[in-house]
């Protein structure tokens, strides 16, 4: 059992299927109420995340935190949002 946040950071994450998803790098805190809120996720799993991006994995989709996290719920693939280009009548 963990006794410290710092003990997150490094952790291995898993989806309920045993697929690495990544790493935590930080841990999102809800200070007004002292809890964890979320993990940040980096150097993601290609086939989980597009393009690797980091992700932020809500806290209440963690299934159990050990000598790795597994995840009780993961998305099947999170794909980046492209944003359409601005309009050149935007720019001037």
């Amino acid at each position: 059992m963990l006794q410290e946040i710092s003990e997150f950071i490094g952790l291995q994450v898993y989806t309920k299927e045993g697929v690495f998803l990544g790493n935590v790098n930080n841990v999102v805190l809800d200070v007004d109420s002292n809890r964890v809120d979320g993990l940040f996720i980096s150097g993601t799993n290609p086939l989980l995340v597009e393009e690797s991006k980091s992700v932020s994995v809500p806290y209440r989709w963690v299934q159990s935190v050990a000598d790795i996290v597994l995840l009780r719920y993961f998305p099947k693939r999170v794909t980046v949002r492209k944003e359409p280009p601005l309009s050149e009548d935007l720019l001037e």
